[in-house]
């Protein structure tokens, strides 16, 4: 899955611009800061590859603003079904993926990664 980023608008609206189906997912930084970075996601159908496990260095609170999905952990056999309204707390190093987007109506993400205090 590959993103295409955009920059960071000074205020906006999370449904603006969402197109109907995309050959890959958007992601648009809407608040860039030195310990947090909060960015909306639109997903047209898209997910992880096969055998791929996000494993970031930063925690991750997301939340599902439209649309469905499914993100799966990898000590999880089966994912978990999210729809809009729900959100999930994702430490850092804790392998993940995404298993299902809808398309239609675009799934949009809200995602806040926050950079762990060294230690």
């Amino acid at each position: 899955m590959t993103d295409k980023v955009v920059g960071q608008p000074p205020s906006g609206n999370l449904f603006e611009s969402l197109l109907k189906q995309q050959a890959e997912e958007e992601l648009e930084i809407l608040l860039n800061h030195p310990n947090v970075r909060i960015e909306r996601i639109v997903s047209t159908g898209q997910c992880s590859a096969p055998g791929f496990w996000y494993d970031q260095l930063h925690a991750e609170w997301v939340l599902l603003v439209q649309g469905r999905a499914e993100l799966q952990f990898e000590q999880d056999s089966m994912p978990i079904e999210l729809s809009a309204g729900e959100y999930v707390y994702i430490e850092a190093h804790r392998r993940h993926r995404v298993v299902f987007t809808q398309a239609d109506p675009p799934t949009v993400w809200l995602a806040i990664h926050v950079d762990q205090p060294r230690r």
